[in-house]
């Protein structure tokens, strides 16, 4: 069996250093994510439907009920006006529901407050199979339903969003369509008009008018959506905007509740990982919103699906929209984060559109990156995303090559001078790692690599590249709309887990065969033996419950990988690696046991 003896056994070997710092950075930051999933993503409990002044019909629908008088804040909005008989009077008589729908969605308004009481996006699921209802329920109980009104007085506030309205539809209507919600009564005049089309997008205008002096009202969007149901999904949502055509991201934390972002505003909304509803003023000069930071109170459960007794508070961003001038003009956005999606809706007065919302973090450039070239690939070459993240690695790997060949020529060189640097060594083996000359031994041995052409970026270059793309694809699959829920063999969401951890499993496999095939002339043993443990047992614990669309990704890369590695080990470089780490092992034999890394090529193995 071959030996490869260790040049940098008693000192050097910055260049394994780096690559080995570059590791553990890797192994830190991965653990210091998933520990952090794993903290939040415990399943809370799914939201259940509770009493409200609705009476359900037979087929669940709300069903018109007498309103009661008005009390508490109803009462002090009803105060505020003046009383004047002279005006008509437009007063729903009951509570009653409107339906539009179009082949994107279908939208239940309710003529209380003329508010969104279900938005149903057709083709989406839940994680139960149910059809995905963007309305999260248990929000808006406590904070309002979704395109109720928002103004600077609490009590106008929630009497507009008490009062009935009169529809100008019944029934089911079906886009494009006009609806609209009138509302007059003590000195009140109230307007909702909302325009659908084919798209996700909705027009509307709303006007509030008191004793005939306009009030600023706003519509708004109280907070969270309908997929939300773990802990997980809360810290996801962010606040986004885009004012004087600078789009930003705000996390929950940072989020000032009650602050009004001024004009030039040419959008703001809230946005999870897959889905949004933003507002864009069709006159950003003039647009104006109003920004919530709240939290919900749910009841988390135990792994086995029991309720655990025990509380969460999660965060709930929200907004309100709207105009600085008597009427608010608004469109109305509400739908998934798909690319194409984004794209078609245009901000007003201006090129851009909602598309800079997907935000990919840190790596965001080499993200976007991947994630233009993924979409490329799905188009052009693959119509399934499974295979998609296959040929997008295959890809990755083939633009790699070179550097994987100059790496093989750098190990080949250390090779080459490895009886040189073992003498210089040996010259200063009496001195005690301690001691000052061991600094002149250093400045030897990497004159001697610099003066033979050993660059000592050149065994790690490859992998100083590959993580960060390792690191850009960890934010970038979870992030992809298209990516939930889509099948790939008995993958069913290549945003979730494995089911049956069958890619963590081979994974470990494979990052073993890595191991074996590599060559790693020059690498100390003791860090050898603990990236050969330590790198699979790191990938088994990032990729047992995080995406399997980055496990594909990883398992593909490390089989391509096992794969040039043996057939460059046949190359002549190859064949000339083996042969000097043959002759150094008979060298070795017949001077006596040493200190080795025993390593095995290819053709040694087999």
């Amino acid at each position: 069996m071959a030996e490869i003896r260790n040049p940098n056994a008693s000192g050097g070997g910055s260049e394994n250093k780096l690559l080995l710092y570059a590791m553990l950075a890797m192994v830190v930051v991965f653990a210091a994510s998933q520990f952090y999933r794993s903290r939040k993503t415990e399943a809370l409990q799914k939201p259940t439907a509770t009493a409200s002044t609705t009476q359900q019909g037979a087929n669940g629908a709300p069903q018109p009920v007498t309103p009661s008088s008005p009390t508490g804040s109803t009462a002090a909005f009803n105060a505020q006006a003046v009383q004047q008989t002279a005006a008509p009077v437009v007063v729903g008589s009951a509570e009653s529901t409107v339906t539009v729908e179009n082949q994107l969605y279908r939208i239940v308004f309710s003529t209380k407050g003329a508010a969104v009481r279900s938005w149903i996006l057709k083709g989406q699921k839940d994680r139960y199979g149910a059809p995905l209802d963007l309305v999260n329920g248990a929000a808006a109980q406590h904070y309002g339903y979704p395109l109720s009104l928002h103004t600077y007085d609490q009590a106008l506030t929630d009497g507009l969003n008490t009062a009935l309205f009169v529809s100008s539809g019944s029934g089911t209507l079906a886009a494009p369509q006009t609806l609209s919600f009138h509302y007059a009564q003590n000195g009140f005049d109230v307007t909702k008009t909302f325009r659908f089309d084919e798209t996700y997008v909705i027009g509307s205008e709303i006007s509030v008018l008191r004793n005939g002096a306009p009030v600023r009202a706003l519509l708004s969007w109280p907070g969270g959506f309908g997929d939300q149901e773990q802990a997980l999904d809360y810290n996801a949502t962010t606040l986004e905007t885009m004012r004087d055509g600078k789009e930003e991201h705000t996390a929950f934390k940072k989020i000032v509740g009650g602050e009004t972002l001024n004009s030039p505003l040419q959008f703001a909304g809230v946005a999870d990982q897959y889905f949004a509803a933003v507002m864009l003023p069709n006159d950003a000069a003039n647009g104006t919103a109003v920004t919530f930071s709240r939290q919900i109170d749910v009841q988390k459960l135990q792994r086995n699906g029991k309720p655990s007794g025990k509380s969460a508070d999660v965060p709930l961003p929200g907004v309100a929209v709207g105009s600085t001038e008597g009427v608010s003009r608004v469109r109305i956005f509400a739908g998934p984060k798909s690319v194409p999606v984004l794209r078609a809706v245009q901000v007003a007065g201006s090129s851009a559109t909602l598309e800079p919302m997907l935000d990919f973090g840190f790596f965001g450039p080499i993200a976007k990156a991947l994630f233009v070239s993924l979409y490329w690939v799905h188009d052009h070459l693959a119509s399934n995303w499974g295979w998609a993240i296959v040929v997008l690695t295959l890809i990755i790997n083939a633009v790699l090559i070179p550097l994987r060949i100059l790496t093989m020529k750098s190990a080949l060189k250390m090779q080459r001078i490895q009886p040189q640097m073992d003498a210089v060594k040996a010259k200063y083996a009496k001195y005690k790692v301690t001691d000052p000359k061991r600094a002149d031994m250093n400045a030897e041995i990497m004159a001697l690599q610099k003066e033979n052409g050993v660059s000592m970026w050149g065994g790690c270059i490859p992998t100083l590249i590959q993580l960060p793309l390792l690191f850009a694809m960890l934010s970038t699959i979870p992030k992809v709309f298209e990516l939930r829920q889509a099948h790939w063999f008995w993958l069913h969401d290549l945003t979730a887990a494995d089911p049956y951890h069958i890619l963590p499993i081979f994974l470990v496999v494979s990052q073993f065969l890595v191991s074996f095939y590599m060559p790693s002339p020059g690498v100390d043993p003791a860090q050898q033996r603990m990236m050969a443990f330590m790198m699979p047992a790191f990938s088994l614990f990032i990729t047992w419950n995080y995406a399997s669309g980055l496990g594909l990704y990883w398992c593909v890369g490390n089989v391509l990988m096992v794969l040039m590695q043996f057939a460059m080990n046949q190359s002549p470089l190859g064949r000339e690696m083996r042969e000097i780490a043959a002759k150094r092992a008979r060298k070795k034999q017949s001077a006596g046991p040493g200190k080795t890394i025993q390593g095995r090529t290819a053709s040694s193995r087999r």
